[in-house]
């Protein structure tokens, strides 16, 4: 009966340590995402934080806000660089994307509709810090997030 109980206290232990914690568990430092290309006039580079809430997800960087409402929402790419097919896509960059590899960063690329014109804001972010959000998101939108990660 002992050793059960051991058994048992070490799972739980261990999905303590190794799972992701839930969106409220995030700490505001390890929600760092950098505007890295897009359609929306923010400064390059610009860092901040991507914040889920009921409406929209709104990116804030550089004491600017950008609100997307997850109905406009019409595809989203977290993968190690930007897709062939979003970088060829005819939109009126501000910021053109490139084909950098992301190392332990990837990039989360949106693309959403406003008055049927198309935008987007490519998002580089640490692997880590984007897996709690992928799923929040997902359930936000109803929409998968195209992703190659392990």
């Amino acid at each position: 009966m002992q050793k059960f109980n051991f058994v048992k206290t070490a799972v739980v232990l261990a999905a303590v340590v190794l799972l992701p914690p839930p969106a409220w568990a995030r700490s505001n430092h390890d929600s760092v995402f950098k505007y890295v290309a897009g359609t929306e006039p923010l400064p390059k580079g610009c860092t901040g934080k991507l914040e889920v809430t009921e409406p929209a997800l709104v990116f804030q960087c550089a004491g600017q806000s950008l609100s997307i409402r997850y109905g406009t929402i019409t595809q989203m790419e977290f993968l190690p660089q930007v897709s062939k097919k979003i970088r060829k896509m005819k939109l009126p960059w501000i910021i053109e994307p490139t084909s950098a590899h992301g190392g332990h960063d990837g990039f989360f690329t949106l693309l959403y509709s406003i008055n049927g014109h198309l935008h987007a804001i490519i998002l580089r972010v640490r692997n880590e810090v984007m897996r709690p959000y992928m799923a929040e998101i997902d359930l936000r939108t109803g929409r998968p997030i195209e992703s190659r990660r392990d």
